[in-house]
């Protein structure tokens, strides 16, 4: 299943990095220079980031509103990673930019099962609870 999983991944962020490639080919030649396009997209990365981060609702448990908080930080950072790629011209943080992308994407599906399989677990705990008095026949 591991190799699937990374056979899959791996597709996934090929598909993603073509797309990446096409998007700067095509965006190129725009009327601003390339500096300005970077730090409009990067602040917009942020802004989404941070908007996603405030519509998250306090749930009461530390662990659960913790992961509910990293995932839009962590998709927060590979957008920001992409545009990395698109703009940057120095081969180590274009590196690092990939290594985010890579690592950060992981880390949000890890945190997502987990909150699936808690869901899943807290769903089969009420099942159980005994039914209020009453209501049992």
């Amino acid at each position: 299943m591991t190799s699937n999983f990374l056979r899959i991944a791996i597709l996934i962020l090929g598909a993603g990095l073509v797309c990446i490639g096409l998007y700067a080919e095509t965006h190129a030649h725009g009327s601003q220079p390339a500096e300005a396009d970077c730090w409009s997209e990067l602040n917009a990365t942020m802004h989404k980031m941070h908007m996603a981060m405030a519509a998250i609702e306090r749930s009461g448990n530390a662990d659960v509103d913790f992961v509910r908080l990293m995932l839009p930080h962590h998709q927060g950072a590979i957008d920001m990673a992409k545009v990395q790629i698109l703009y940057g011209k120095d081969p180590q943080m274009r590196r690092l930019a990939q290594e985010i992308v890579t690592d950060q994407q992981l880390e949000i599906e890890l945190m997502q099962r987990w909150l699936k399989a808690r869901e899943s677990a807290q769903s089969k705990e009420n099942d159980k609870s005994p039914a209020p008095a009453g209501k049992n026949k």
